[in-house]
């Protein structure tokens, strides 16, 4: 069974760090894009980041610009979130998921992807 796995999510204040990781099982998706996602309680899923299979390609949300930084460990193929200045508003439901086509270049449509995780949850405090 393919699983994707989040963790690292929790309570921090305003300001704060935290450090999201993703670890697939039944298949590493090395050859896949990777992105995250966020729900924020009745709001769509929105984008966050995203990182193509090699790594060079990185994209990110405008609201997380300069403040988030996706990466992916070849040799461990986990895909990470590491979250700076964390704010209230980026109080949400955090998802890994996987792209749906090999060398697919990773894109911010959540259909692009077909393996999500069951997602870890991030609140920020004021």
């Amino acid at each position: 069974q393919v699983q994707l796995e989040e963790s690292g999510g929790g309570l921090v204040q305003a300001g704060g760090s935290l450090r999201l990781s993703c670890a697939p099982s039944g298949r590493t998706f090395s050859r896949n894009a990777m992105g995250w996602f966020r729900q924020a309680p009745g709001k769509e899923r929105e984008f966050v980041a995203a990182i193509s299979w090699s790594g060079g390609r990185i994209y990110y949300a405008d609201s997380v610009k300069g403040r988030f930084t996706i990466s992916r460990d070849m040799a461990k193929y986990t895909v990470h979130l590491q979250m700076n200045s964390l704010k209230p508003e980026d109080t949400a439901v955090y998802y890994c998921a996987a792209h749906g086509v090999v060398y697919g270049t990773p894109g911010r449509k959540a259909d692009e992807y077909d393996y999500w995780g069951q997602g870890t949850q991030v609140t920020v405090s004021s």
